[in-house]
């Protein structure tokens, strides 16, 4: 299995053709005012014409192409490029997931350059009863941002950055407060830019530099100080959508605010097309900061106490708003150790680590250090500046080369592995911080070390927010996310790829494939012995999930429905495992019930 890798996340089927009702069935039901139970598709009578495509095109002042891949397979340069790749109307981020979907482009695509393209699609979409689909950074592991036979709203081109020092949301008398408003299809390296290199402050974003603003917004957001900041979602401040019968609307906690509250986690392009978000930016930390630390185990009996310890030692020293990214535990025995701190400098990362550093040191019988450990204090501003990173790190970074390149844009090394990745499986769960109890941190190194039998698995302290402070969970309290994050210490994630497979120009590996997924699901069911029940974040989870109501959204998913029902009664928008989507097939094309 060479070229399967054991890092990160998930996708959707895309099934064939579907027989289209006969054309006076469909005149009967548009007469109506109702939607046919079947999506049009090209070739049929309800396929929209050439001169109403052209009308469309007008509308949208000649925005509306073909979304076909490149006419010739790309460099694997290129296409290892994730600039690149998320510059093509006919590629995603991810290519596909195994047993699930296969990256597929759009018929037609508006390149919208604002809400009114944005609206104009939306009512074209709902008179044809075509299947829409958005894509801004195109990440989506589900394979939300691409379907077959449909029409795209590619919101790419909607990247403005502002900064507002003094905003108030639209119709309501909050105090003023320090925001950023970002278009639909910002990228959050570009936006780190604007608000932290050249603003002097912090929004709480993703950890990848080209994962779109809007879809992790929408999603409920982890960045790697999610424990000092909270979620992404719980930070915005209002939204500029675009609703099933085409009005913009501007949402906030004054203004529709049961939809605004659906928008803080319920998922991206359910409710609506978002255009424009409005988020709470911060005070900029001193320093951001990475500890490093890699210790090896020489058996498994020292393999599983060295877990224990590690976890005993997160108890007292890392359940703090200080700390966050990854802990991995490895089939061949080691802890990795990649973390992330603020508002502490290097002195006071080392002292904090010192107890189990120098527990380490002091068993080499059982323990070999593989990577000694270290603390890297980063300069707050230049935290996201990719000219600091090519004079002081060059190596954690890659700069985009690709033609057409932003002044600035660069992805972080780690996440190269992600370009066009055929998922094999994608598996989460959170940990309750119960686990870290006494009573409970020998089950959950047990759990953890039976799971690292079968493939890595990454313990995510920043996608669980025990520990923050009781501002920030009350913040994050109030969006549509799972409760069971705020009583997470970290999220597990069990996952693995292999090369792009986009159709046409390469086939997945699929015996490596499925032998990869037999494995990780055995470390999935393994580590749940822990957790058993434990719920998981919508953006990265199980394709195959059978209750993922429950386990998305917990207690939160009969509102959710409810708004969903209001606001788009006819189901125009349909993702993957999103609210309503079980009223459809999984294409999305055939209305079940």
């Amino acid at each position: 299995m060479a070229d399967f890798n054991q890092s990160k996340l998930s996708r959707r089927a895309l099934l064939g053709s579907i027989a289209a009702v006969p054309t006076a069935a469909i005149a009967r039901v548009r007469l109506s005012g109702a939607q046919s139970p079947t999506r049009a598709r090209p070739g049929t009578s309800a396929w929209p014409t050439q001169s109403e495509w052209d009308l469309l095109s007008r509308e949208v002042g000649g925005r509306l192409i073909a979304a076909g891949r490149p006419a010739t397979q790309p460099s694997p340069e290129l296409l290892s490029n994730p600039f690149y790749v998320g510059d093509q109307v006919g590629l995603t981020q991810s290519s596909g997931w195994l047993g699930a979907w296969r990256s597929s482009p759009s018929v037609y695509a508006v390149h919208a350059a604002g809400a009114a393209d944005v609206a104009a699609v939306v009512r074209f979409a709902s008179k044809h009863n075509l299947r829409l689909v958005v894509k801004g950074g195109g990440h989506s592991y589900m394979g939300g941002s691409n379907a077959p036979d449909s029409l795209l709203v590619w919101t790419r081109g909607m990247d403005s950055v502002e900064l507002n020092d003094a905003f108030v949301p639209r119709d309501c008398r909050s105090p003023p407060a320090p925001a950023v408003s970002v278009g639909a299809g910002c990228l959050w390296g570009r936006v780190y830019r604007t608000v932290s290199v050249e603003g002097g402050r912090y929004v709480q974003g993703g950890g990848c530099t080209t994962v779109g603003v809007a879809g992790l917004v929408l999603g409920g957001g982890f960045g790697s100080f999610s424990k000092g900041f909270g979620l992404a979602a719980a930070n915005l401040l209002e939204a500029e959508i675009v609703t099933a019968e085409g009005k913009i609307r501007t949402v906030n906690s004054c203004q529709d605010s049961d939809l605004f509250w659906a928008l803080k986690g319920g998922g991206g392009s359910t409710f609506g097309i978002v255009t424009r978000l409005t988020l709470r930016t911060h005070d900029l930390p001193e320093t951001f900061g990475v500890v490093r630390f890699t210790v090896q185990a020489l058996n498994g009996d020292a393999f599983r106490t060295l877990l224990r310890g590690f976890l005993d030692f997160c108890r007292s020293a890392l359940m703090n708003p200080h700390w966050g990214e990854q802990v991995h535990a490895t089939s061949d025995r080691r802890l990795i150790i990649e973390m992330n701190y603020q508002g502490m400098d290097g002195a006071a990362a080392q002292k904090a680590w010192e107890p189990f550093v120098r527990r380490v040191q002091a068993n080499s019988r059982d323990w070999k250090i593989v990577q000694s450990f270290f603390a890297l204090d980063i300069p707050a501003p230049h935290y996201w500046d990719a000219d600091w990173f090519s004079s002081h790190v060059p190596q954690a970074i890659k700069r985009n080369s690709a033609p057409g390149a932003q002044v600035g844009d660069y992805w972080w090394d780690g996440d190269g592995d992600q370009v066009g990745a055929y998922w094999s499986a994608y598996v989460s769960a959170w940990l309750p911080k119960s686990l870290l109890q006494p009573s409970g941190t020998q089950r959950l190194a047990d759990a953890w070390f039976a799971a690292s039998r079968h493939w890595r698995v990454t313990f995510h302290f920043n996608k669980g927010l025990a520990g923050a402070s009781p501002e920030t969970l009350a913040a994050s309290r109030d969006t549509a996310m799972n409760p069971e994050v705020l009583d997470a210490f970290a999220m597990a994630i069990i996952a693995g790829s292999g090369d792009a497979a986009y159709p046409s120009w390469r086939e997945p590996n699929l015996p490596d494939a499925k032998a990869a997924s037999s494995r990780i699901r055995a470390a999935d069911r393994a580590l749940r012995a822990a957790a058993p029940g434990a719920g998981c974040y919508m953006s990265e989870c199980d394709y195959f999930l059978s209750d993922w109501k429950r386990a998305t959204w917990g207690r939160h998913w009969p509102r959710l429905e409810s708004i969903k029902r209001r606001y788009d009664p006819h189901g125009l928008f349909v993702v993957h495992h999103g609210i309503g989507s079980d009223r459809w097939s999984s294409d999305g094309f055939v209305r079940v019930s």
